[in-house]
């Protein structure tokens, strides 16, 4: 049986023009090789899963590559590409500074670097989790990094700038990598499922994609769990959130239906069914709120592309977004906010949250009073 291997590493980007979503990066890169303008000490920081391991390896084979491309990629034909793709560069060392943060490690890096390549232009130094070093281990490779020799180029990643000492910093030319976009994470994985020959259905990509919070490689971990799942080897909207244990978009839709009738006891039920179906009070009133900044959004078509869900959903929320008025929605995401913000400290968090169900279910009615004070009823 041929092993399997997980998508994250089968469809890892081995050239600058097949990573996703950091374009900033890879044409400063791309021109930097072609300019002949290499800087010695590179620091690629940014978000866990963005691509800044995988860009660090593509830079050092791009650079001892003897036939570069014109488009300035690895030709993947040469000597010196054959030997990275198969793990046997000598011009190419990883270090994870995690496991190897002592002085010691340090003075074994700095020693190797003395040492001129045997075959190639440059050796690359790649560290990853740089901030991991110690104070001491920084200090010991302070000098290394600043005067290095003409052949040595340093790779440094980290998911955390801040922890890095300034004089480290003050010798690296930086690249801050960004979230991955939404929609880049979908169509990326749209692609893979064409490949993999995997029917996906497009509501179940961007699920995949807005769970990822930005990091790719979260997005094909999860992309690999629900094709597991299903025994059809295909990707459905309603097994991605089965699997993932996410709340239907239906639900909210109803829910903000329920309120323009002012029956809170309809919307206490269709609570309750959440409730029982295992989902947490907490991240139903996240979504609640997702939900109203979603149509709130889709007033205006200039904010509507800040709307990061697929097409059919987009369509309803335009939709619902038309018969609600912008007051109440604005008022209606203050309440939310506000139950949001003192739900740790409530007691007794599902009456919070019924309560605030309530409130949003006579929103309209408290509005329409404000308005118009005349509407308000008298009582004997």
């Amino acid at each position: 049986m041929e092993n399997f291997i997980v998508s994250a590493r089968k469809y890892r980007p081995a050239t600058f023009d097949s990573v996703v979503g950091q374009s900033h990066i890879t044409t400063t890169l791309k021109n930097a090789i072609k300019n002949n303008h290499l800087a010695q000490a590179f620091l690629f920081c940014g978000p866990r899963g963005v691509g800044k391991t995988t860009n660090a390896r593509i830079l050092a084979k791009t650079i001892n590559c003897t036939n570069l491309t014109a488009d300035t990629e690895a030709c993947d034909q040469c000597d010196s590409c054959k030997s990275f793709n198969n793990n046997a560069s000598f011009n190419v060392f990883e270090l994870d500074a995690a496991s190897n943060n002592s002085v010691d490690d340090i003075r074994n890096l700095v020693e190797q670097v003395r040492y001129p390549p045997q075959a190639g232009q440059f050796k690359v130094y790649i560290i990853d989790e740089v901030h991991m070093l110690s104070t001491a281990a920084f200090n010991a490779f302070l000098k290394t990094l600043e005067e290095p020799p003409k052949y040595a180029i340093f790779i440094l990643a980290t998911t955390e700038k801040h922890k890095i000492i300034p004089t480290i910093l003050s010798r690296c030319q930086i690249y801050d990598f960004n979230r991955i976009q939404v929609k880049d994470i979908a169509d990326h994985l749209e692609q893979i499922a064409g490949k993999e020959g995997i029917k996906a259905e497009r509501e179940a990509l961007h699920l995949i994609a807005q769970k990822a919070d930005g990091a790719l490689r979260d997005a094909l971990s999860i992309f690999d769990l629900i094709v597991t799942f299903s025994s059809d080897n295909s990707i459905t909207y309603k097994s991605t959130i089965e699997n993932l244990h996410i709340l239907d978009y239906e639900y909210y839709f109803k829910i903000i239906d329920q309120f323009k009738t002012g029956k809170h006891s309809e919307i206490l039920i269709l609570f309750d069914e959440i409730l029982r179906k295992g989902f947490d009070g907490h991240q139903f009133l996240i979504g609640l709120g997702e939900h109203l900044r979603n149509l709130m959004v889709c007033k205006d078509p200039s904010t509507v592309k800040l709307l990061e869900v697929s097409g059919e959903i987009a369509k309803r929320y335009l939709e619902q977004a038309q018969s609600a008025e912008e007051g109440f929605l604005l008022s209606a995401l203050n309440v939310v906010n506000q139950c949001d913000l003192h739900f740790k400290s409530s007691k007794n968090q599902r009456l919070h949250i019924e309560l605030c169900l309530m409130k949003l279910c006579h929103l309209k009615d408290v509005l329409s009073i404000a308005v118009d004070p005349s509407k308000k009823k008298v009582t004997a």
